[in-house]
């Protein structure tokens, strides 16, 4: 029996090491240098006295009945002090009140000194670029290059009557009416007084003008969060497109007027939309980001999140010509699926919410598996966002980066140390993961 244990411990000795791996200190070293593009946030805009940002997202999580946070996301978690020693020089080893007091005071004068400026202050801290700033609008502080707008569309799926829908759990009935309220803005940027009567002129005259006027205003991507409002199953390979037409815009005409459509005939309307919303993009050169994986809320329904629902898109001939980004590549449940889907030609993802949903030797093993498929595909993203004045957007935007450059250089120490990759390789795809995929994907 002792010779089989001993027999057992040398052949998983090589799987035991693997897991236990860290990163080569030179290769992380050069990886923490390179200016990376951040693919996916939320920061807030610079407010003044009295004033609050309530745009930073379109279905904020705040509101919703309360969850626990993973380990990762706990205030106790020892990166958010890193990330105030190097942020504001904290000098403490402590969170003592009387020294987070001293802290939220140092932050208060960094922010008054700064100015508009404090948002680009804290991406140089962060060794960040440009950063992708998912928004219903920008603001104060937030300004090009270093920060780049991706406004949310999925209130355009939704110009009917929404009860079908919107009931199905608390989380939804608050998040349809977020929806509501994005479209009425639309329409009023578009000086419509009502939707208009066919779904052709809603085509033209809402959709492909809202998305025009997106571009003409900045936007380089639009980002959609069906996932928290429906199944990502937007329906099969479309094979007859003028029957599909004419079959939503029947649904559309009878139930523009008044009236709850029945669930079914909605969604098919809402999947035709999207495919609508989608030619528009690419049309436009506007990449679709998609929210894949878990989210917020403890009614968020999983199995709706899965990116391989989008395949009856991502397989459609007619939207080739659209770019579509896989947010947050599925996380928590869906990795190994964006795995395979990053063969399709127009299909990428990115890494952020993992940087602060799950640890980053977890992420590590995400990351090395999607660059062992498809490198030229894969993006890094923070998922930053406003919190508590003690961790707020900076902090988050810190410990997301750290963890997401040193799970990529231990994926990558682990496919040198593999024989798989030189070391040359190991820093070009290094690069390719924190800059150039994203620079490349938007003609930057």
């Amino acid at each position: 029996m002792r010779n089989i244990r001993l027999a057992l411990l040398f052949l998983l000795a090589p799987l035991l090491a693997a897991h236990a791996q860290t990163a080569d200190p030179q290769l992380l070293a050069e990886i923490m240098k390179i200016k990376a593009i951040d693919n996916h946030s939320h920061p807030p805009r610079v407010v003044g006295p009295g004033e609050k940002d309530d745009e930073f997202d379109i279905l904020p999580c705040d509101p919703l009945e309360p969850s626990e946070p993973t380990t990762i996301s706990r205030p106790e978690n020892p990166q958010y002090l890193a990330a105030w020693k190097a942020l504001y020089g904290y000098p403490y080893n402590d969170r003592s009140p009387e020294h987070v007091r001293e802290l939220m005071q140092k932050k208060q004068q960094v922010m008054r000194q700064q100015g508009d400026n404090f948002p680009n202050w804290v991406l140089d801290r962060l060794g960040i670029e440009t950063e992708l700033a998912n928004r219903i609008a920008m603001g104060r502080g937030l300004k090009p290059p270093r920060f780049r707008w991706v406004p949310f569309d999925d209130a355009l799926l939704l110009p009917l009557n929404n009860s079908s829908v919107a009931n199905e759990t608390p989380d939804r009935k608050f998040f349809y009416s977020r929806e509501e309220m994005l479209l009425g803005n639309y329409l009023k940027a578009l000086k419509l007084s009502a939707l208009p009567e066919t779904l052709q002129e809603y085509e033209s005259g809402v959709i492909a003008a809202t998305l025009e006027s997106q571009k003409q205003q900045g936007a380089v991507a639009v980002k959609f969060e069906a996932a928290y409002l429906r199944s990502l199953d937007f329906g099969p390979v479309t094979t007859d497109a003028a029957r599909e037409e004419q079959d939503a815009a029947r649904i559309y005409a009878r139930y523009i007027k008044g009236g709850v459509p029945p669930k079914a005939e909605y969604i098919r309307l809402q999947d035709h939309l999207f495919r609508v919303i989608a030619r528009n993009a690419g049309r436009l050169g506007l990449p679709v980001h998609l929210h894949t994986g878990g989210g917020c809320g403890t009614y968020f329904m999983l199995t709706g999140s899965n990116p391989a629902l989008l395949e009856g898109v991502l397989n459609d001939p007619a939207l080739r010509r659209t770019k579509f980004v896989l947010v947050h590549g599925g996380a928590g449940a869906f990795t190994k699926y964006t795995s395979y889907l990053l063969m399709k030609p127009n299909v990428y993802a990115d890494f952020s919410e993992q940087t602060w949903l799950v640890s980053t030797r977890s992420l590590s093993a995400v990351i090395r598996e999607w660059l062992e498929w498809f490198p030229e595909k894969v993006m890094f993203g923070t998922d930053l966002y406003p919190n508590t004045p003690e961790i707020n957007w900076e902090e988050i935007g810190w410990q997301t980066t750290q963890s997401g450059r040193e799970a990529l250089a231990i994926a990558l120490t682990g496919m040198m140390q593999d024989g798989q990759i030189t070391r040359e390789r190991a820093l070009e795809l290094a690069r390719m993961a924190l800059h150039d995929n994203a620079a490349k994907l938007y003609g930057w």
